[in-house]
């Protein structure tokens, strides 16, 4: 049963035993967190790569710039999955004190408009105030909720998986850098990869969420050059 929904998927309140337990129900990520983290590595690493072109004169300075994307990306990949899971528990922790509102008030209107604010918006528009108040009652006679919000795998699968995507993000944008010798050819190539990548990104994105696929591609790619452009001018 669906009580709200948030950044981190629908809760979903099921029964275990004899307590009520507030869980994510899509998984560990879903496909635009997931590739919100990977745009975020790739921003990261292009912005830069976008300075080396003035400041790399030798191969010294290559690999000062791929120790330091490496220690970047890894440096933020933990404080965005510690961040992400800090916000996954408050997200559950709303929902919690959202759950006990509707079950503890003595205001039936209070409950089912505070239930209807809950639920996704296309769902709340098709429900009548008779339909509210079954799932209320529904909930009221579910066992008792628990006291509070409690850190579970799921959320340290989740903070791993926000920090190994932005930081392995950064690993196809610095092969070249490896293997080839000219860092203006090794540039030129990694700023071609970041943008089919960009534009993969996109891409499967569309495929989740509906748009078209192709412009969404190159709006992706539009999107990235962007918000490089405006992180180096920023002195990002």
């Amino acid at each position: 049963m669906n009580v709200s929904t948030g950044a981190h998927g629908p809760t979903q309140i099921t029964r275990s035993g004899e307590e009520v337990i507030l869980e994510s129900g899509n998984g560990v990520l879903t496909p635009v967190e997931r590739w919100s983290e990977i745009l975020f590595g790739l921003i990261m690493t292009l912005s830069l790569t976008g300075t080396m072109s003035v400041a790399a004169t030798g191969r010294e300075d290559v690999v000062t710039m791929m120790i330091g994307i490496l220690g970047c990306n890894l440096a933020w990949g933990v404080i965005d999955g510690i961040l992400y899971m800090l916000g996954s528990v408050s997200e559950r922790g709303r929902n919690l004190r959202l759950y006990k509102f509707i079950r503890e008030t003595r205001d039936p209107e209070a409950a089912n408009r505070v239930l209807a604010e809950a639920l996704p918006p296309i769902v709340a528009s098709t429900m009548t105030p008779a339909e509210r108040e079954t799932l209320r009652q529904r909930l009221i006679n579910l066992p008792d909720p628990p006291e509070r919000v409690k850190w579970t795998l799921d959320d340290v699968k989740a903070a791993a998986a926000v920090c190994l995507l932005v930081f392995a993000s950064c690993f196809p944008l610095i092969v070249p850098f490896i293997f080839i010798k000219d860092p203006y050819l090794a540039l030129r190539i990694s700023n071609v990869i970041a943008l089919i990548s960009l534009f993969i990104g996109g891409y499967l994105l569309a495929r989740y969420s509906g748009f078209n696929k192709v412009r969404t591609g190159f709006g992706m790619m539009i999107l990235g050059v962007i918000l490089v452009a405006i992180t180096i001018q920023l002195g990002g």
